[in-house]
């Protein structure tokens, strides 16, 4: 596991963080393990203990771009969660809160949640109907999603949104859902956990690319430093990628990967900076063509850049060139994904 604050009475870390909400057994360790890939995630080994009743998991657990954390012991006998529960919502940023469909018992999940939304009415959060498989009849099935949404609807005080969930070991239904509704307003950590490497291999550096982009979005905060902090951090990014694939960034490479992308008059316009730049030659639509652009745009151009260059340099690597017009849907697509905030 990563370094990581051993209480979470220290300040909130600079990372989103998720809070599962819900009973003992209502899916949290297998809603992780669906949504990370870590096989090994159980809460109480692969998650870290902060205090007696909240545990937390970084991910990717090498160099952490987000948080899970855990309050266990809700409805337990015996144990008063209540400043735990306190501590968590002090740092979440979402709440999944999550109740078995063959468990309607879910008082405890119904005065937190009332509570919650008393004290932080704006914190978003996601309703997960777990364990949908257990209830084989579609129309039960159907009538228990309906009364349990009712109920914490009316404990929240308004309308939540849901997912239906069905997760074991060859089953990962509502995961494309909930990492749709966490792109609404998170679009890092849907990409991170949700991105699909389109047979390409970009699971690999999914996280290396996510995590240039936030700290281009982060740059982009100070004009000046945007202005020139953005285009260095996306240069480092295309080299960083060029070694992993074992290619090497030169000037021609930068030029070619540009023109695939359908950047030939900005270059045209920037032949000066090109020629003295140009192993760090980087191809920013939107962005080195507009004035100053948002935390939001550079984000999002950081990661189509990322996305589209992975995918040219595996081409380049196997000397198999990848077409235009499928790189250039590749950077579309990445860039609309990346831009739901």
């Amino acid at each position: 596991m990563s370094d990581r604050p051993t209480d979470t009475d220290s300040a909130a870390p600079p990372m989103p963080v998720l809070w599962l909400l819900g009973k003992t057994g209502a899916g949290k360790s297998s809603l992780v393990r669906a949504l990370t890939g870590v096989e090994a995630v159980e809460i109480g080994t692969g998650f870290a203990p902060c205090t007696r009743g909240i545990a937390s998991f970084d991910f990717p657990p090498d160099r952490p771009l987000m948080r899970f954390l855990d309050t266990r012991g809700l409805g337990e006998a015996g144990y008063d969660a209540a400043e735990d529960l306190a501590r968590c919502e002090a740092q979440a940023h979402v709440v999944l809160a999550m109740a078995r469909l063959d468990d309607p018992a879910q008082g405890d999940l119904e005065s937190v949640l009332r509570d919650l939304r008393r004290r932080r009415p704006d914190l978003r959060v996601i309703v997960l109907h777990m364990a949908a498989a257990e209830l084989a009849d579609a129309a039960a099935r159907a009538r228990a999603r309906s009364a349990m949404q009712r109920r914490l609807e009316r404990a929240a005080g308004g309308p939540l949104p849901w997912v239906e969930m069905s997760l074991g070991r060859d089953e990962t239904a509502g995961l494309d859902a909930l990492c749709e509704l966490l792109g609404e307003t998170m679009p890092a950590v849907a990409l991170l956990l949700g991105g699909r490497s389109g047979g390409d291999g970009f699971s690999e550096v999914r996280a290396e690319v996510l995590r240039y982009a936030g700290a281009a979005a982060a740059a982009d905060l100070a004009p000046v430093l945007g202005a020139v902090g953005v285009p260095g951090l996306q240069a480092a990014m295309l080299r960083a990628l060029a070694r992993h694939h074992r290619v090497d960034w030169t000037g021609a490479r930068a030029a070619e990967f540009a023109a695939a992308l359908g950047l030939g008059a900005a270059l045209r316009l920037g032949a000066g900076y090109v020629i003295r730049q140009a192993a760090k030659l980087v191809p920013v639509a939107g962005q080195t063509l507009g004035a100053a652009a948002a935390g939001a745009a550079s984000f999002a151009t950081t990661y189509a850049l990322g996305r589209a260059a992975h995918r040219w340099l595996a081409g380049e690597a196997l000397g198999t060139p990848v077409p235009e017009a499928e790189l250039r849907a590749l950077y579309r697509d990445a860039l609309a994904r990346a831009g739901r905030r």
